[in-house]
């Protein structure tokens, strides 16, 4: 299948792009993907992925896109559709790369149970461990640093200018208070489990 094919758009100068996406950035994401995501769930689908796989690479690829675009970096010598679709492409197969590098164990690999060997202690909680749960219960400000940071990849240059600090070493800062503030809502959770 030739891009051309699937988005027979005409390329757009990425000055012009930048523009739009400054000026009404929703309407123009939502035009991006109305006319793109198809073709980048066509191109998972077919390669053993789900709708939801689909939807993930095209929202990572957008969000290359838009950052590239918004940082003047962005030199389109395609349509923007075609641009995102080679991205969401190469994404993809790095998905598949790292799948077939660490495959997941299935359901019947759970279900059967621990073996005698593998007994559980009795002190230890039933419930599986999640870190998301304990992000939840910090600050709106904490969370947001933290997702920001280990979540989205964020430089702390961008963090520091989103939360409206002064400087990098300010968000640096708070962002090791929220750490430690998540570590020690952890260690209350589990003393015996965690290294202090």
């Amino acid at each position: 299948m030739l891009l051309t094919e699937v988005l027979p758009v005409a390329p757009t100068a990425a000055p012009g792009l930048r523009a739009a996406l400054l000026a009404d950035r929703t309407r123009t994401l939502t035009d991006l993907y109305r006319r793109t995501f198809p073709a980048v769930r066509r191109h998972v689908l077919r390669r053993g992925g789900t709708d939801q796989d689909a939807q993930d690479v095209f929202q990572d690829a957008l969000v290359v896109f838009y950052e590239k675009a918004a940082a003047g970096a962005l030199a389109l010598t395609a349509a923007p559709g075609t641009y995102l679709v080679a991205v969401s492409r190469n994404l993809w197969l790095r998905e598949l790369d790292r799948r077939a590098r660490h495959p997941r164990t299935g359901l019947a690999a759970v279900e059967e149970g621990p073996t005698e060997a593998a007994e559980p202690a009795a002190e230890e909680p039933t419930e599986p461990f999640s870190v998301l749960a304990y992000v939840e219960q910090l600050n709106e400000k904490c969370r947001s640093i933290l997702l920001a940071y280990y979540y989205f990849r964020q430089p702390l240059a961008q963090i520091a200018a989103a939360h409206g600090y002064g400087s990098v070493r300010s968000a640096t800062v708070q962002k090791f208070k929220c750490l430690e503030r998540l570590r020690n809502a952890v260690r209350a959770a589990f003393p015996h489990a965690l290294p202090c």
